[in-house]
């Protein structure tokens, strides 16, 4: 972020007092305010239409009740564009809860969303939320709230925590007693507004019936500021900038550098309580973006009886914004929030994409009963550092290979004798040792190669995935025994365990779940490197890494390395009949 103001707020979290640091939001203005602005003062400001509480028709057969006032528990208000089918009548709603603005294409030439053709989605949305050009046509209304404190809502912006939760309880049980809401209310939209929705459904609105929280990190502190215990501050700050307001916002980064370990108020107030979550919910997971994890451990932890995962291949706006997605999201809700008796329960729990390469798949919304597969079969290929290969039998004698820390890395390859399908979780077991530093932060890619050894990436947008990813900062290797499993080791971020000179260590990297085909011949690669390797892609993601000298892989021997890997077996199978 620009440099701002810096203050320190006491904020009550889990039933205790925390100091927050807290950093100016960008400043509202109007575009009258912003041309009378040097260039210099502009830097801290963005656009924001004046406050204008009225109703009128935003588009044929659609009125919005702007800028809406709703008073939250504690006396603050926050605002919200209410979109209604014109004429009388009591709608079921759906919100969008976001700090990204209400009304995102003010000011813009063009409003328009990446992957999404221009005209597909109306200036009445919010960013990465429900359209209600298309959903008010089909009998619902829509909110596009301010949170407390973005825009011309009142007060300071907690970024995800339980004060969001409480104020969507407090905006939910207030809509459902208006005049034109039927009471049934849904929350919906993906990314941060997915994000948020977590959060709110912890706190039980009582009229809050179901929520499609689609592509949404749910553990802030492992999946988005600190992955892997290597802290990632450049694109937080980058999305907080579009956070407009008159007061201050929660400066998680920051916050990160205060609280360095998981196990406190701060961050405990940002986890969801999955064990209030037990209304309908409808989660989508794109196996190639940084929300993977959150999307598919939430729906894992809620304890709704009626959950639904679908996990795809394509980047999350396209996805959300597809026809065929959109009539799917349209099923949910109408059986959930008007009743109708419409055979979504038949819908299967689970839906995946079986990836193969680029941009398609060997198997698209293939059925499943649960995630993890329950007839899945871990195997491990081990790593030998001599020849940089991978095999099913453990190398005999102990080898290393070395790289460069700040610009290196080290491969091991492995050919599929037979066509293997892997879906689910992989991890990877290394000895490590670092020369010349006491840390050491790994990067691992696992990836896809043809035949004869050539990339086969999948693709988004056109560019190229670096594959299923993992992340460790060594000193950080500590497991929490409660939160791991035998095919997922999870990091406890409680201490730091610094390397000694010449010491080797094990360490059980956590990969991201995913589902892809290799066929007869094709081969898996293990990457592994100092650093994040990806290039030409339009979001900035940087890790703060803390890397000198060497880094050490130790094979065979006493220090078996392996990667183990969610082999999925046939349905059926008769000689060369295979049904998957």
């Amino acid at each position: 972020m620009l440099d701002v103001k810096k203050i320190t707020k006491t904020v009550m979290m889990e039933g205790e007092p925390v100091e927050v640091v807290m950093t100016e939001m960008m400043r509202p203005k109007t575009k009258e305010e912003l041309a009378a602005m040097t260039p210099g003062e502009r830097e801290h400001c963005k656009f924001q239409s004046a406050l204008n509480t009225r109703v009128y028709v935003a588009e044929e057969g659609i009125v919005c009740m702007q800028d809406q006032p709703v008073a939250m528990r504690d006396g603050a208000t926050i605002y919200a564009d209410i979109y209604r089918p014109k004429g009388e009548g009591r709608w079921p709603l759906i919100i969008s809860w976001s700090f990204y603005g209400k009304r995102p294409f003010e000011g813009q030439s063009e409003w328009q969303i990446m992957g999404v053709p221009p005209q597909t989605v109306s200036n009445m949305s919010k960013f990465e939320s429900p359209d209600p050009g298309y959903w008010c046509r089909r009998g619902y209304a829509v909110a596009n709230v301010d949170p407390r404190g973005i825009g011309h809502s009142e007060g300071d912006f907690i970024q995800f925590g339980s004060q969001d939760g409480r104020d969507g309880y407090d905006f939910i049980e207030w809509a459902a007693e208006q005049p034109w809401c039927s009471g049934r209310c849904a929350l919906a939209g993906n990314s941060c507004v997915a994000m948020t929705q977590w959060r709110i459904a912890s706190q039980q609105p009582p009229h809050l019936v179901c929520f499609a929280p689609w592509e949404g990190t749910s553990d802030m502190y492992r999946e988005s500021l600190c992955e892997g215990g290597i802290p990632a501050k450049s694109f937080v700050q980058l999305v907080m900038s579009d956070a407009v307001g008159p007061n201050y916002i929660d400066n998680t980064p920051m916050n990160l550098e205060k609280y360095p370990y998981i196990d406190c108020a701060y961050w405990r107030d940002k986890d969801p309580v999955w064990k209030n979550i037990r209304i309908p919910v409808y989660v989508t997971a794109c196996w190639n973006h940084f929300h993977l994890r959150g999307s598919i451990n939430g729906f894992r932890k809620v304890k709704s009886t009626k959950k639904w995962l679908r996990a795809h291949r394509n980047f999350e706006w396209p996805d959300a914004y597809s026809n065929e997605n959109l009539q799917d999201l349209e099923k949910f809700f109408a059986r959930y929030l008007k009743l109708e008796r419409n055979g979504w329960e038949l819908t299967p729990k689970v839906r995946i994409e079986v990836q193969d390469v680029y941009d398609f798949n060997y198997q698209t919304n293939r059925p499943e009963e649960s995630f993890p597969l329950k007839r899945t079969k871990y195997e491990r290929l081990y790593l030998c550092a001599a020849d940089g290969s991978m095999g099913i039998e453990p190398p005999g004698q102990e080898a290393s290979v070395s790289y460069d820390s700040a610009a290196g890395e080290v491969t091991f390859d492995y050919r599929f004798p037979e066509d293997t399908e892997l879906t689910g979780y992989m991890k990877l077991r290394l000895y490590v040792e670092a020369r010349g530093h006491d840390d050491m932060d790994l990067f691992v890619n696992v990836q896809k190669l043809s035949t004869s050894g050539e990339f086969l990436p999948i693709t988004l947008f056109g560019e190229p995935h670096p594959g299923v990813w993992g992340k460790m900062r060594v000193s950080r290797r500590k497991l929490d025994p409660e939160l791991s499993t035998e095919y997922c080791p999870v990091q406890a971020h409680t201490c730091d365990e610094k390397l000694k000179p010449g010491e080797i260590v094990p360490v059980d990297i956590e990969l991201v779940p995913t589902s892809r085909f290799w066929h007869k011949g094709q081969q898996l690669r293990v990457q592994i490197s100092g650093r994040y390797i990806r290039e030409n892609w339009f979001e900035p993601l940087i890790w703060d890494t803390d890397n000198k000298g060497e880094h050490v892989i130790h094979t065979g021997g006493e220090r078996q390395s392996y990667l183990q890997i969610p082999v999925v077996p046939p349905r059926f199978q008769d000689r060369g009949i295979i049904i998957r």
